[in-house]
């Protein structure tokens, strides 16, 4: 009931809306805001190497949806690790793939080679989501393989976009993923052999080397840390991701992902979703430790009116999130996509980084400036 209700809200609330006119830029009308924790950040935004995309949801007489973006230093060309955002596709893609085998679905279990534990899909996928499990990614990873979740991506027009590394774990750019027992639905077993995926093949892009130093064996290396082997997801294809989940409609069959309608309300619950509600404890997991925009600089609960359907990551200092939100009571719906570079001593991997001093405040800034310009006075 709670995942109908979830669909209600995106798709049919907005009937109200009627025809969208075109607003001002919001996106700049927030940048230029005196509060201290978007000033710090404006007043030098290429220290920063600050990226922004926000997207007004525009809704015809008939509530057909278009989009109408506006950027600041966008660039796919300059370079940011993307760090936990890459699990987005992942966790769609696990499903996506799932409905090319029959007698299975996100309940099916299944054994990686190595690993002791059965697994389930549907576990996994909300791991992902609620805390972002650098595991539950990985193991998503060893079913999907690479080659599968880059081609994939690109037949959808989800492009540029490459991932070559697993998330945080032990011989993570290895491209061979691991042989897989799956548990059909059926009881019938199924074995899935070893994938031995296409090498990568180092980036060609701006900003692949940076900083003056990083650790290493806790020693001090004194030379720019190299990224131009990591995975690749820039802003643009990030939100593009985003509003294929969102709003499939608005896009061609092939542009879209080829999900079950009950496979998608299990990807949206899951998104919107916060950790006291998949089982974690809220003193440690609490409602805005996955939801930068609005809530990461904060402890406070959600209101129920907000609902956020996101996917953040933050890593060698990089801090990012691509986040659709929505309130029913004031309704307002936007799409809003950051990346920004906290890391103030250019030393990389020695975990010193602004995240909560700078990062999380501006991206938490930022989403409420955004919001209290799209209430509906």
């Amino acid at each position: 009931m709670k995942i109908c209700r979830s669909l209600l809200i995106i798709t049919l609330i907005f009937l109200e809306f009627g025809c969208s006119s075109t607003k001002k830029n919001i996106l700049q009308t927030a940048l230029a805001s005196d509060n201290p924790k978007i000033k710090t950040v404006m007043s030098n935004p290429e220290a920063f190497e600050l990226q922004i995309i926000y997207t007004q949801i525009l809704r015809d007489k008939n509530n057909k949806v278009s989009f109408k973006d506006f950027t600041y230093h966008l660039n796919a060309n300059n370079y940011y690790y993307p760090a936990s955002t890459v699990k987005f596709p992942m966790a769609i893609l696990a499903l996506e793939k799932l409905n090319t085998i029959k007698n299975t679905s996100k309940d099916t279990q299944y054994m990686i080679e190595g690993n002791p534990d059965k697994l389930r899909f549907s576990e996994e996928i909300t791991k992902v989501f609620a805390v972002s499990s650098n595991e539950a990614s990985t193991n998503l990873l060893e079913f999907i393989g690479f080659d599968y979740l880059n081609d994939s991506m690109k037949s959808k027009g989800l492009t540029p976009f490459r991932v070559s590394n697993r998330v945080s774990a032990p011989d993570a750019g290895n491209p061979i993923t691991k042989p897989i027992t799956l548990y059909k639905d059926d009881n019938s077993i199924m074995n899935l052999p070893a994938i031995q995926n296409k090498p990568s093949v180092p980036l060609q892009l701006h900003h692949l080397k940076k900083g003056i130093g990083y650790m290493k064996d806790d020693k001090l290396v004194n030379e720019p840390f190299d990224f131009s082997n990591k995975n690749y997801y820039p802003l643009e294809t990030l939100q593009n991701t985003m509003k294929r989940i969102i709003f499939p409609e608005a896009f061609s069959k092939s542009e879209r992902f080829n999900l079950t309608a009950k496979d998608r309300e299990f990807i949206l619950f899951s998104m919107q979703n916060v950790p006291k509600n998949a089982g974690y404890d809220p003193a440690i997991y609490y409602d805005g430790y996955c939801k930068f925009f609005m809530f990461g600089d904060t402890k406070d609960n959600i209101p129920a009116n907000i609902k956020i359907y996101n996917k953040p990551g933050d890593a060698y200092g990089t801090i990012i999130d691509c986040a659709y939100i929505v309130d029913t009571e004031n309704k307002v719906e936007f799409i809003v996509s950051a990346t920004l570079l906290v890391n103030k001593d250019q030393i990389f991997n020695d975990d010193i980084y602004e995240l909560n001093a700078v990062g999380l405040p501006f991206l938490g800034e930022l989403g409420r400036q955004l919001y209290a310009k799209n209430v509906k006075k």
